[in-house]
């Protein structure tokens, strides 16, 4: 029987929902590794380990994995929730542009699951917890970049948590909508703006401000993240905030044209 605390490494533990999910985490009995790309001037969290990592960097990845063995003995959850924003019409950003956003979104994602997954694997139990988003489910114009990550961490991830069940892991998903965050301030302008999308980008920027201005706190997300990482029976996707909640039903239920004009009033699309 494990008598140490159970070890959780939350990538991006400096602001919005990883500082929250650590101190969560820690609060459920948890020994937080959190990560953070300068971890020296990350504010001090009580009974989180700050540590610098790049989750777009092979070698800072490794190195950060084994040094979190090294220290605490074992992983038993990894959240990862590092990510970047992204926004414009898809056609203003370039190919390297988004390589960058996927880099960091899905390719981050998936070097660190790679490089805890034969810990896990050989320790028999695990969870690795991916902070997805409702934005991985549904179309978001002028944030198609993003969205096209998103979706692609959801299909990787139900892929993969088939592949890992025998050996006792599992990979989960936490679908939030918009959280209040600096996701909006601190998200990737087009770098190949066009003048004929200006106007709507501009409207598309009003409507995220105010998504956000009125989203839901991060500890929302944060307490769907502990019972991901804890549950007996852990569920595949875990929808966080009661917006969230309504739009992967209505995404399941609603016929696709009336979706499809939801879309586009929310987004303040013409017709």
């Amino acid at each position: 029987m494990q008598t140490t605390p159970p070890v959780a490494l939350v990538t991006g533990a400096s602001s919005g929902i990883g500082r929250a999910a650590a101190l969560a985490l820690v609060d459920a009995g948890f020994a937080v590794a959190g990560t953070s790309r300068n971890a020296a001037s990350a504010e001090p969290l009580a009974g989180v380990t700050f540590l610098d990592l790049d989750v777009a960097g092979d070698e800072s990845v490794r190195a950060l994995v084994e040094e979190v063995i090294e220290r605490f003995g074992r992983i038993d959850v990894l959240v990862n929730n590092a990510g970047v924003g992204a926004v414009g019409a898809g056609e203003e950003s370039s190919i390297d542009q988004a390589k960058e956003v996927f880099d960091i979104n899905v390719f981050g994602l998936m070097r660190m699951t790679n490089a805890v997954l034969p810990h896990m694997r050989a320790q028999g139990s695990g969870r690795v917890v991916n902070v997805s988003s409702v934005l991985g489910l549904i179309p978001a114009p002028f944030m198609a970049v993003y969205a096209a990550a998103k979706h692609a961490v959801e299909g990787y991830s139900e892929s993969v948590d088939h592949e890992l069940r025998e050996h006792g892991v599992r990979m989960l998903l936490i679908e939030p909508a918009y959280t209040s965050t600096s996701f909006e301030a601190s998200s990737q302008a087009p770098d190949s703006p066009l003048p004929i999308y200006a106007a709507q980008r501009a409207v598309s920027r009003d409507v995220l401000a105010t998504a956000v201005r009125n989203a839901d706190d991060p500890d929302v997300v944060a307490k769907v993240i502990v019972a991901a990482a804890t549950d007996a029976k852990p569920r595949l996707r875990y929808t966080a905030g009661s917006m969230a909640r309504r739009v992967s039903i209505l995404r399941r239920i609603a016929p696709s044209r009336a979706f499809d004009k939801q879309i586009r009033k929310l987004n303040r699309l013409a017709d």
